[in-house]
């Protein structure tokens, strides 16, 4: 006898199959909508990309695209859910560094296997991380930062333990023997953020994303960024690299995937969509805005999975050396 899970396994099964036959026949996508998932809350660097891609990917598939934000565990929640949809070309995740590369390195589990359990389309777009201070602060170069966190207690915080921020400080500490300075995670950038303005920490390791327009009207004043040069757009803010730290160079992508198994017709139509996607006026105005754009190349398919699984091996090299684990 059939158990009532088991069942009801099978009748999803059954109702998917239409579906997914149709999509690999190539009449795809024949309905709307086709959900783009982004992980993360409204305003933050995923949403804010998944909310310029969706027009653009709507009007190249000529079906409603539709964002749908399930947040939680650090990205955990929306990431697994989409890994457990049926591969029909109806539902894409707006994939995330921090999830893929950061929370695999240094949480004890996963409920998905990050390159195993996706179909990996596209690596989108990249943002530096920038070490940043109150625009008031003494503190008004790196090596005023260096002095003070060897010298007295001084706080980093981060969107919490295990991100790439926490990393990045992590390497710092470790690499400059910054003996006084100590990580400060916080649930999310905006409640560190919060923080720093109000004087409760010394500094703040970010994306430079939503930090772009603070640095330019003064309130935040960038010590280093973690590019390999410096940025056309703040040519004054110094490299980790020039400033002696060539292995603090990081960036947290954005990309898009399917759950795995998707058919190679919907996979090859995604891929070759979005670089003209990517180079429309809006997405170019916006991520160059941002200090958050596209790589001259578009790494997709095979190409994006070497990046994250290049990244992941990284990462869990330092999060072993420096002792990091995320709570599961």
């Amino acid at each position: 006898m059939m158990h009532r899970r088991q069942l009801l396994g099978a009748t999803a099964g059954l109702l998917a199959a239409p579906a997914i036959a149709s999509a690999q026949s190539g009449a795809w996508p024949t309905r709307a909508p086709v959900r783009l998932v982004a992980q993360f809350p409204p305003g933050g660097l995923v949403d804010t990309i998944t909310r310029l891609v969706a027009p653009q990917l709507s009007a190249a598939i000529g079906q409603n695209v539709l964002v749908e934000n399930r947040a939680g565990a650090g990205g955990v929640i929306g990431t697994d859910y989409v890994a457990k949809q049926p591969a029909d070309g109806y539902t894409f995740l707006m994939t995330h560094a921090s999830v893929m590369v950061y929370s695999a390195a240094t949480l004890p589990r996963l409920p998905f296997d990050p390159i195993n359990d996706f179909t990996h389309l596209a690596h989108l777009v990249e943002a530096p991380s920038v070490l940043l201070v109150r625009g008031d602060s003494p503190i008004r170069t790196m090596q005023d930062y260096l002095q003070a966190a060897r010298t007295r207690p001084t706080r980093y915080g981060s969107s919490g333990i295990g991100s790439a921020p926490h990393m990045l400080g992590a390497m710092l500490a470790g690499q400059a023997n910054l003996t006084q300075l100590d990580h400060a995670p916080y649930a999310g950038s905006a409640p560190a953020m919060r923080d720093l303005l109000g004087g409760h920490i010394e500094s703040l390791i970010d994306p430079i994303t939503t930090n772009v327009e603070a640095m330019q009207n003064g309130t935040l004043r960038a010590l280093a960024i973690s590019t390999p040069q410096r940025l056309t757009a703040f040519p004054n803010v110094p490299t980790f690299v020039e400033l002696g730290f060539p292995a603090l160079v990081q960036t947290q992508w954005v990309g898009i995937s399917g759950p795995k198994n998707l058919p190679a017709p919907i996979a090859e139509r995604i891929i070759r969509e979005m670089p003209g996607i990517m180079r429309s006026p809006t997405i170019v105005t916006r991520t160059t805005e941002l200090q958050t754009m596209p790589r001259a190349t578009l790494p997709t398919g095979a190409d994006f999975v070497n990046i994250i699984t290049t990244e992941l091996a990284a990462a869990r090299q330092v999060a072993q050396r420096y002792n990091i684990q995320a709570a599961a």
